[in-house]
C-alpha cells in the first residue's frame, strides 16, 4: 500500500502564513531598501557619495573623532569642541571612518548599510507592538506597512544621520513600554532604564516622550499594586529613571568640563528656534542662515563660542515670536502641514502639479499616515484599549518641537513606526466595521 501523502495546505492558509511571517517581512523590507540604495548609487558619482553625505554635522563630528581631534568641529572647519548632538551616532560613524577610511565610497556604503539594517529591523518591534494590541494579523499588517513605507526606504541611505537608528529605538521603546507594563520584573525595569539611556544618547528629541511613557508606567504600577506602600509601588519606575539619568551623566560632565555650562544633552536648541523664527524664516528651510552654510553666522559662532551663540539665538527667536504672533501662526501652520505631508506645506497643489508616480505615492502615504494616526487613536480609545495612551503620545507630543522650529521629513521619522501601528489599527477598523454591520 503506497504511503499517504501529506495533506495539501489550502491557498488561504498558505497566504495567511506568508502574510504573518516576520522573517519574510524583514527580508522584503531589507530587499527594498538595498534595491533602492543600489539604484541610488548607480545614478550618483562615487566621488560625490564618498564626500557629500559626510559634510553635515554628524559626518563632520565623526571625521573629527576619527582623526583624533575629539568631539568637535561640526562645520567642516576647526571650530573647537561641540555639544551639537548627543554622542552615540557620531561615535558609530567615526568607527566606520576609521575602518574604511575618511571620505571613501566604502565608508558611505558601510554607513548606509547600517542605516538600512536598522530600518529593516524596526519591523520587529513594530510587529510586536501591534500584535500585543490586536493579535498576529494586526502585527503583520503594521510590519508590512513599515516595510513598504517610502520615508523609511529613502531615509535609510540618502543621508547619514541617526534617522533610521532613531526609528528603531523609538519603536523599541514603545514595545518595551508595553512589555514592562505587563511583566513588571525588576530586571525588565532596569533594562528599560538602560534602553532609555541609549535612546537619549542617540537622539535627544525623544526626551519629549519620556515623562509621558514613564508616567503611564508608574500609574499602571500604582494601580496594579495599590495595596502595597507607595515606596514599593514606585521603586521600580524610580530605578529605571535613575539608570536612564546615570547613562547621561558622563556626557553631561564632559559638557560642563568643556563649556562650564550645564548641557545635559545638546546645545543646539537656540539656533534651531532662531532659524525657524526670524524675519527671513521660511516654512521650507533650505539651509539658510545656518553656520554650516552661512559664513557670517559661522564667524559669529566662532567669535562668541557655542554656548553664548546659542543663548543669543534663543533670545532673538523668542523675542521675534512674541512680537509677531500672526506670522508665527502662519509658520507653525505651514510646518504642521509640511511635517505630516512628507515635506510640502501645499500637498494638494503639489499633487496636482507633479507628474511623478513615486512623488504622489510618497505624498499619499504620508497623508494617509497622518489621518490614520488620528483615526487609530480614536478607535483605540473607543475600544477601551489600555495601550491607547502610549501610542497616542508619539504623534501628539513628539512633533511639537518641530512645529516651533524646523520641519523636515527625517525629524518625524522616530515616531513613524508608531504611525504604522495606528494605520494598521485604522485599516482593521475600516474593514471589520462593515462586516459587523452585515451580521
Amino acid at each position: 500500500m503506497p504511503p499517504r501523502s501529506a495533506p495539501r495546505q489550502s491557498p488561504a492558509r498558505f497566504l495567511r502564513a506568508a502574510f504573518t511571517s516576520l522573517p519574510l517581512i524583514v527580508l522584503v523590507a531589507l530587499a527594498l531598501r538595498l534595491g533602492f540604495a543600489w539604484n541610488y548609487q548607480a545614478h550618483s558619482p562615487r566621488r560625490a557619495l564618498s564626500v557629500i553625505p559626510f559634510l553635515f554635522e554628524s559626518g563632520n563630528i565623526a571625521h573629527s573623532l576619527a582623526t583624533g581631534n575629539g568631539f568637535s568641529s561640526p562645520f567642516r572647519v576647526n571650530t573647537g569642541p561641540t555639544a551639537w548632538m548627543t554622542p552615540l551616532y557620531p561615535l558609530l560613524l567615526s568607527g566606520i571612518l576609521r575602518v574604511f577610511g575618511g571620505y571613501t565610497f566604502a565608508s558611505w556604503a558601510a554607513a548606509a548599510g547600517i542605516n538600512i539594517c536598522c530600518s529593516a529591523l524596526a519591523c520587529l518591534p513594530v510587529f510586536a507592538v501591534a500584535r500585543r494590541i490586536g493579535g498576529v494579523l494586526l502585527g503583520a499588517s503594521a510590519a508590512w506597512l513599515w516595510a513598504i513605507f517610502p520615508n523609511a526606504i529613502l531615509l535609510s541611505f540618502e543621508s547619514l544621520w541617526d534617522t533610521s537608528l532613531s526609528a528603531l529605538l523609538g519603536a523599541t521603546v514603545l514595545w518595551a513600554t508595553l512589555r514592562v507594563a505587563e511583566v513588571g520584573r525588576t530586571l525588565w525595569w532596569a533594562a528599560y532604564g538602560l534602553l532609555w539611556g541609549v535612546v537619549l544618547m542617540t537622539n535627544a528629541a525623544l526626551l519629549s516622550l519620556l515623562p509621558f511613557l514613564f508616567g503611564w508606567l508608574a500609574y499602571r504600577s500604582h494601580k496594579s499594586r495599590s495595596r502595597e506602600p507607595a515606596s514599593r509601588r514606585f521603586a521600580k519606575p524610580a530605578l529605571a529613571a535613575a539608570i536612564a539619568a546615570l547613562c547621561c551623566v558622563p556626557w553631561t560632565i564632559r559638557n560642563y568640563t568643556v563649556f562650564r555650562s550645564f548641557i545635559p544633552l545638546r546645545s543646539v536648541l537656540g539656533l534651531q528656534l532662531w532659524v525657524g523664527n526670524n524675519p527671513r524664516a521660511k516654512v521650507i528651510w533650505l539651509g539658510e542662515q545656518h553656520p554650516i552654510n552661512d559664513t557670517t553666522e559661522r564667524k559669529q559662532y566662532v567669535a562668541m563660542g557655542e554656548v553664548a551663540y546659542m543663548r543669543e539665538k534663543y533670545r532673538e527667536a523668542v523675542s521675534y515670536m512674541v512680537q509677531h504672533p500672526r506670522r508665527e501662526a502662519g509658520l507653525i501652520a505651514g510646518r504642521f502641514a509640511s511635517l505630516w505631508a512628507g515635506g510640502t506645506p501645499s500637498p494638494v497643489a503639489d499633487f496636482r502639479r507633479s507628474h511623478s508616480v513615486w512623488f504622489r505615492y510618497v505624498l499619499v502615504f504620508n497623508l494617509a499616515a497622518a489621518f490614520s494616526a488620528a483615526a487609530g487613536i480614536i478607535a483605540l480609545v473607543r475600544a477601551g484599549n489600555p495601550y491607547a495612551f502610549p501610542l497616542a503620545v508619539y504623534p501628539l507630543v513628539f512633533p511639537w518641537a518641530y512645529y516651533l522650529t524646523l520641519a523636515l521629513p527625517r525629524y518625524r521619522h522616530p515616531i513613524d513606526p508608531a504611525l504604522m501601528v495606528l494605520i494598521a489599527v485604522t485599516l482593521r477598523w475600516l474593514i471589520t466595521r462593515p462586516l459587523r454591520a452585515l451580521q
